[in-house]
């Protein structure tokens, strides 16, 4: 089968077209995502579908598996999301789902009035509302910062899941300083020129750090790809699972990390590898997790715990001191202080 981005996207409108017909509790769809762009990596690529509905949805995301190399990747808002758009300017993911995405179907008065919203007075790229998005990413990585901060022993995968939420936070305050967010198989491959925009580029090496992607190589990653893909495919059939790992993705994961791995920067293929690695360990039990632990302890994840905690700390000071430095710039007023 030959996929183009121009059949992705007539799939894309033929599955709203269905959808919708078939409930009428959806009220707008909208294309966003890589699919707007260039969405191959590893020759893989999702559909990115938001759904609309008048009433909250029962289920808020769901995957369509279409080939083995390509799925529909489909999340559910509720109308009342959107009652305040003026405040969505200010939210570092929705703010920009909603700027430009494509619209594919409106049943209600519902897109138009919501982007004219955003997009009033120019002001969505402007410093103020950057630095707002910017912050809220922040605080979302200090949170999960202060959740570890005073954890005592070896770290599990709930532990570690919880350290990588709050550098991927931490990456995307950093990302949010010239462009949406990036989302998890493309994080650290965007990062050097989201950094560089952003006229930061010490944050590359701090982040790979922080990672432990210092003490391995391309070829160490690489032999943890069986240990990891037999874990993906047992976790796929667990209860509990993070919906993520879904077997219609275990392609779009797999190729793209081997793609990085051949690629410029092989060792940006460690966070998709490491991200949903963790998320299939936290229901598995025996020789899955251990093989984990091993990738894990080779990072200096495992017996390094506290010290990469404390490293996170730092990190998340300096952004702070960034953000300020950039308000008072514009001459905006520094963020309050936590006290943390």
């Amino acid at each position: 089968m030959r996929v183009t981005r121009e059949s992705l996207l007539r799939i894309a409108k033929e599955t709203v077209q269905e959808r919708a017909y078939n409930d009428s509790d959806i009220i707008a769809a909208y294309l966003t995502g890589s699919l707007r762009a260039e969405p191959m990596l590893g020759g893989t690529a999702d559909i990115d579908l938001v759904f609309v509905h008048k009433t909250t949805p029962m289920k808020s995301r769901e995957f369509i598996k279409l080939t083995p190399d390509f799925h529909i990747d489909v999340s559910r808002r509720a109308k009342d999301e959107f009652k305040n758009p003026r405040e969505l300017r200010g939210d570092p993911w929705l703010g920009y789902e909603m700027y430009d995405p494509v619209l594919l179907y409106e049943r209600e008065k519902f897109f138009d009035f919501v982007q004219a919203s955003l997009r009033a007075g120019f002001e969505f790229e402007q410093p103020p509302l950057m630095l707002q998005r910017c912050r809220t990413l922040l605080s979302h990585g200090r949170g999960n910062w202060m959740d570890l901060s005073e954890f005592e022993g070896a770290p599990g995968p709930n532990e570690i899941r919880k350290y990588m939420k709050a550098l991927f936070h931490a990456v995307n305050a950093i990302a949010e300083l010239s462009g949406p967010p990036v989302w998890e198989r493309r994080l650290l491959l965007d990062l050097p020129a989201r950094a560089e925009a952003a006229q930061k580029p010490g944050v590359v090496p701090a982040i790979y750090g922080l990672l432990g992607a210092n003490r391995v190589d391309a070829e160490q990653v690489r032999g943890w790809l069986s240990d990891w893909k037999s874990a993906y495919r047992v976790a796929c059939e667990t209860p509990g699972v993070d919906v993520r790992i879904h077997p219609a993705r275990l392609n779009y994961y797999e190729k793209a990390i081997k793609a990085l791995l051949e690629g410029e920067t092989p060792l940006s293929a460690l966070w998709p590898l490491l991200h949903t690695w963790t998320f299939s360990s936290q229901v598995l039990g025996g020789d899955h997790l251990q093989f984990w632990q091993g990738a894990c302890n080779s990072l200096g994840l495992i017996e390094g715990f506290q010290d990469r905690v404390n490293g996170l700390d730092h990190f998340l000071d300096e952004l702070e001191i960034t953000f300020d430095e950039l308000a008072a710039s514009h001459g905006l007023d520094a963020e309050p202080s936590t006290g943390l």
